[in-house]
């Protein structure tokens, strides 16, 4: 975990992860109070779930980078290598080595999500006051799983391209602009069984939920399973340590 905290970019995905949520909550916060005020039908029920499910960023990023960061090549000054040769001679199980990185990736986004969840509800607390809703446990709970399912595809799909740019840039799109699995719905009702989709179930109400939150986070995580041990077969036949 040490080893993760000391990449700059780290501190980036922490702070989004941690506030990028209860931007968006906030927002909406001051958008239904707004509706409540004109006498409009809010979405009071949803005010700060909407942030989690769009502030899964900074999980995103961590995950691409707790990967990612291994296959940089160093500066001719310190030999030209890559830290993956490094890592795979200090610690010589490949299976301990794996473990070890997704273990810290599931602390950290736990942390973050409980983090944003703590701002979230002083946010929309101050903003709505008596109007505030009240915080489901096992919603929230939901919101934890989803964040770290959601940073161990990115860390299971950086493992396998070897790339940072392309996992990144396809889930920081789907989470954020343009949901590729809800597009997908519109022609196939089997989309509704990709990870983003069920995993979305977990905490999300919306009309047109399929999934309860239990059978919706054990879709999501049967991918990442499946994800992690492709991964790690990958992994394990491809990465030789000089």
């Amino acid at each position: 975990m040490s080893k993760l905290f000391s990449l700059p970019s780290i501190w980036l995905a922490c702070f989004i992860g941690a506030f990028a949520p209860a931007i968006f909550a906030g927002l909406d916060s001051l958008a239904q109070k707004e509706d409540i005020i004109a006498g409009v039908n809010t979405r009071l029920a949803e005010v700060g779930y909407i942030g989690l499910g769009f502030g899964v960023q900074g999980v995103i990023i961590l995950g691409v980078l707790a990967v990612s960061s291994e296959y940089y090549t160093e500066s001719s000054e310190s030999g030209g290598g890559r830290q993956i040769e490094t890592s795979l001679s200090v610690v010589p199980s490949r299976l301990y080595f794996l473990l070890a990185k997704a273990g810290a990736v599931t602390l950290i986004s736990v942390l973050l999500c409980v983090i944003a969840i703590v701002i979230i509800m002083l946010s929309t607390q101050l903003i709505l006051g008596e109007y505030a809703p009240a915080f489901e446990w096992f919603r929230l709970i939901g919101a934890v799983c989803y964040w770290v399912l959601t940073a161990l595809i990115a860390f299971g799909l950086t493992l396998i391209t070897r790339n940072s740019m392309i996992p990144l840039a396809v889930l920081m799109i789907n989470s954020s602009i343009v949901s590729f699995s809800i597009l997908l719905a519109k022609v196939t009702t089997l989309a509704v069984y990709l990870p983003d989709r069920a995993g979305i179930d977990m905490f999300m109400s919306m009309s047109d939920r399929f999934h309860t939150p239990f059978t919706g986070g054990l879709v999501m995580s049967t991918w990442v399973v499946i994800l992690m041990i492709v991964a790690a077969i990958v992994f394990h036949r491809r990465d030789v340590a000089s």
